[in-house]
């Protein structure tokens, strides 16, 4: 077998690490999601030569441990802004999500001059909206719980493929018409998918 772990561990000072064995050629340090550290290392070090390495990194492990509390806390957060949901939640959601694409995508379809077939909610981990070659658009639902204007981006990102099936200049210059502060919306969207797609 080619790792072991120590049972024991050991400790260096205020801090206590798993000690693991391998054919490695290097010693390193790891501070687990949970603050948990483990010292990874060659066969032959001993285990005062680990100890001693941690002493070295306590400044930088003690500094990672609170990257990772302050990591839960926001997740705690996250969880008291999205509480769990049941499967009512979900379906009031969904049924909210078909109503109002079909409004926002009217509306901006008319001020952009461009038309579309039709329009299917989506329960997607990975996109926020797409537009066939037929004009059929597809849109995540999750984008109900964002503010509207952020919604109302992806409708208008989508229907200005309408125009331009790319990502080119002419087509940012389409978005930029319907909606001057497109950015805003785009940057709020990447700061905080990551939270909406966990609903």
């Amino acid at each position: 077998m080619d790792e072991k772990k120590e049972a024991e561990g050991g400790r260096a000072g205020m801090i206590e690490f798993g000690l693991v064995r391998s054919s490695r050629r290097t010693i390193a340090v790891q501070v687990s999601a949970d603050g948990t550290v483990t010292v990874r290392a060659p066969w032959r070090c001993s285990k005062a030569r680990a100890e001693s390495f941690v002493e070295e990194k306590t400044g930088w492990i003690l500094k990672k441990q609170e990257e990772m509390r302050c990591r839960a806390r926001e997740k705690e957060k996250e969880k008291e802004q999205f509480p769990e949901w049941g499967e009512e939640d979900y379906r009031r959601s969904r049924s909210r999500a078909a109503q109002v694409f079909a409004e926002r995508t009217a509306y901006f379809a008319r001020q952009m001059g461009v038309d579309y077939g039709r329009i299917t909610i989506r329960d997607q981990k990975t996109r926020w909206g797409s537009c066939s070659g037929k004009g059929n658009l597809n849109f995540n639902w999750r984008l109900v719980l964002a503010p509207q204007k952020v919604l109302d981006y992806v409708v208008i990102h989508e229907l200005a493929h309408r125009k331009e099936m790319n990502h080119s200049p002419r087509f940012w210059r389409l978005v930029e018409e319907a909606m001057p502060d497109y950015r805003q919306q785009k940057k709020w969207l990447k700061a905080n998918g990551e939270l909406l797609m966990s609903r």
